[in-house]
């Protein structure tokens, strides 16, 4: 079989990206024995099953791939699944389209490993897909959200007969609280980031706020002490993935802006609506809408 990796990622346009690992990651996507335990009790949470081996999950986790150059979160085999759990602290509806290309070198790993010819005349059985998002954001989300693949399909009325999907769940303080009480890291770690969110919100500067968090979350002995042994890593792995929201939330909201001012000036050009009612149908301030309706009255002069 073709080495996925040398694929030429310029053909696929994915761009590079090397942004730092999230806390998530750190907990449950670990090499030591701490980790590997916490990922088998988060296992067991969100299954109702009662492993006690770690040793029992095979680990797939995908490191800097060449062929996409970005990294899932935990991926690992057991019970005859292929799990994939990613944490995303802002909505992304295309989950399911990654966690599609994920699986495909997951996949080609699995078969590649096992020396399977997916050419041959017999059935290939293959473990089954299990992708999870864990969600945190500031989003009000529902306990459970299922993401579809054939929501992003060109021609929305014919969903074809190929489904892929995403089960995103949210972790947020007091949201699927049994699951939380199943998995003391995972609650730990909710509660953790509340505080960090909790501290900006109440006007703390970004590194005062991780500080605090940090502080507070030892004396708490969170995470067994995993939080004290590692409070500097921690402490920029925090603050960099914190600076990236913020970058990214700035674009985002540019990019609102520029299409509601762009609908606003339509609406002008086609005098619908007053000023106020156009600023308030876009989001707008009212006297930028009348800056543009000045605007183009001096264009048209």
């Amino acid at each position: 079989m073709e080495n996925i990796t040398n694929i030429d990622e310029t053909v696929l346009g994915y761009p590079e990206r090397n942004h730092k690992d999230k806390l998530f990651r750190k907990i449950f996507g670990g090499e030591d024995k701490r980790s590997s335990r916490w990922r088998l009790e988060l296992y067991n949470a969100l299954t109702g099953k009662k492993h006690t081996n770690p040793e029992e999950l095979e680990i797939t986790t995908l490191e800097n791939v060449i062929f996409f150059k970005m990294k899932n979160d935990v991926s690992f085999l057991v019970d005859s699944q292929m799990n994939l759990w990613e944490h995303q602290s802002t909505f992304n509806p295309n989950m399911p389209l990654r966690g599609l290309l994920y699986f495909a070198i997951l996949y080609h790993r699995h078969l590649s490993k096992l020396d399977y010819d997916i050419y041959g005349s017999r059935l290939i059985n293959i473990p089954t897909p299990r992708y999870v998002v864990f969600y945190n954001g500031d989003e009000k989300m529902q306990e459970k959200t299922k993401l579809k693949l054939s929501d992003a399909f060109i021609d929305f009325e014919e969903k074809g007969d190929f489904e892929w999907t995403a089960t995103m769940i949210n972790i947020n303080k007091n949201h699927n609280e049994s699951l939380q009480k199943n998995c003391k890291p995972l609650y730990d770690y909710s509660i953790f980031v509340d505080r960090i969110k909790t501290n900006i919100n109440s006007g703390m500067e970004n590194e005062s706020a991780v500080d605090e968090a940090l502080d507070w979350a030892i004396g708490q002995n969170l995470l067994e002490g995993y939080i004290m042994e590692q409070k500097a890593e921690f402490k920029f792995s925090i603050l960099t993935e914190f600076d990236q929201e913020k970058y990214d939330r700035s674009r985002r909201q540019e990019g609102y802006e520029q299409k509601a001012i762009e609908a606003a000036i339509n609406l002008l050009k086609m005098k619908l609506g007053t000023p106020e009612q156009i600023a308030q149908a876009q989001g707008l301030p009212v006297e930028k809408v009348l800056e543009l309706q000045s605007q183009l009255s001096n264009t048209n002069s």
